[in-house]
């Protein structure tokens, strides 16, 4: 895949760097110009190898992650353009071709059509370079936002404050608060005072439990090493759960293959959860009982659709269960909710793994993001009859350090026994 990536880059680099030639900037012309664009781009893939094969300092990594981010989205807002000219040069090549020309011979045609395109320049800058150089402006655009993304948005924890309606849910229970987080990523942390701003936040609610729904490193279990008191301040009278998602497993670092040193890894951060307190659900479910009044929080490992892993066992989370009013499930990957709870008697999930891509429009009526093209249930609240899913967009970020539209996610839920208002 590395490989493929890079051939990909370097056919991008090529279509891009002979369009800017071809444009009456002289700066482009320059060899000057020829060592900074080669040697950026070579610079930046060997960066990429570097930063995938070994373990260099984070913040080594996040520089090389941003530049690519950056650089790959600009090229490919900048390669759209020029197609669009290229599609429009090769639409008139193509009318010339066959357009009846009197008095030439074909030999004499054809020669002609061996020559560039002429083009009459308006205002004295041809079509083509004037789609090339607003191609440069454009794809400068979201250079913008991506570094307001970094500066202010990866930490911009926001609260946002759901009532669930349960129509079963026990007296004593009308009214409990459960904060939600999911997707830590401690791994791409560089900045300990705003995390620790952002579990204070948490704190500040006084929820009566708290759920963790996955993610809690990017794949090594010291990479909570420098966090774990900081999240471990995360207290609730009724308790704070927490499960597994796809990137705890270590796949992405130690490969599929079982080995030592995954099992070991593996075996620190659950070692990770129980220091820190949390009670941590593999295919378990823990009753709460207030006031002689009981419901029950389940949790199960992993299990999502497509590439991701399906470790969790559900029907083994139920066992036990069946008497209870009301079953809250933690299950990281939504594509778990259609796949398996929708057939079972679970009233709410709660899960993460979306991020909503860390990129898109969120607001109290509309919502938006590139997630929606691949979870059909990505951020917020869904439901189907009487169960109920909530995505969280995540406490953390991964690969780009930081977030544009979608900020990181504490969720604050009220449950309500009754009904849902019709209005």
């Amino acid at each position: 895949m590395l490989i493929f990536n890079a051939i990909l880059l370097f056919l991008f680099d090529f279509y891009i760097f002979f369009a800017l030639r071809a444009t009456k900037i002289k700066f482009v012309k320059s060899k000057l110009f020829s060592f900074i664009w080669w040697g950026y781009s070579i610079g930046l893939l060997v960066g990429l190898y570097i930063s995938a094969k070994y373990n260099i300092p984070l913040a080594y990594r996040s520089i090389i992650l941003v530049a690519f981010f950056m650089t790959a989205v600009s090229k490919f807002i900048f390669i759209i353009i020029l197609l669009v000219d290229d599609i429009r040069r090769g639409g008139i090549w193509i009318a010339r071709l066959f357009s009846p020309q009197k008095s030439e011979s074909l030999p004499d045609r054809m020669e002609d059509l061996s020559e560039p395109l002429p083009e009459v320049p308006k205002n004295g800058i041809t079509r083509s370079e004037f789609l090339t150089k607003s191609g440069i402006l454009v794809a400068s655009l979201p250079i913008f936002p991506l570094s307001w993304g970094m500066i202010a948005g990866g930490y911009d924890y926001t609260i946002r404050r759901q009532k669930l309606y349960l129509p079963n849910l026990p007296a004593s229970f009308h009214g409990m608060r459960i904060a939600q987080i999911s997707d830590v990523h401690s791994g791409s942390f560089y900045n300990k005072k705003a995390v620790t701003g952002g579990i204070e936040m948490i704190l500040g609610e006084k929820p009566d439990m708290v759920f963790f729904t996955g993610d809690l490193v990017n794949n090594l279990a010291s990479e909570m090493r420098d966090y774990q008191d900081i999240f471990a301040k995360l207290k609730a009278d009724l308790g704070v759960y927490s499960v597994l998602g796809n990137h705890d497993y270590g796949d992405y670092y130690f490969g599929g293959e079982d080995s030592a040193a995954k099992r070991k890894n593996l075996a620190d951060l659950k070692g990770t959860h129980k220091v820190m307190g949390w009670d941590l659900l593999l295919d378990e479910n823990r009753p709460i009982t207030v006031n002689n009044e009981s419901i029950s929080v389940l949790g199960v490992e992993n299990w999502g659709t497509g590439r991701f892993p399906k470790k969790g066992d559900l029907q083994k989370a139920l066992q036990g269960t069946e008497e209870a009013p009301v079953k809250l499930l933690l299950s990281h990957d939504p594509s778990h909710w259609r796949a398996q709870v929708l057939e079972t008697d679970v009233d709410v999930m709660f899960a993460g793994h979306t991020h909503g891509m860390q990129f898109g429009v969120r607001g109290e009526h509309f919502q938006w993001s590139p997630a929606k093209y691949i979870y059909k249930e990505w951020a917020g609240l869904y439901e189907e009859q009487d169960q109920k899913l909530y995505v969280n967009v995540g406490f953390g970020f991964l690969g780009y350090p930081g977030r544009v539209g979608i900020l990181p996610e504490i969720t604050i839920f009220e449950l309500i026994k009754g009904e849902k208002p019709l209005v």
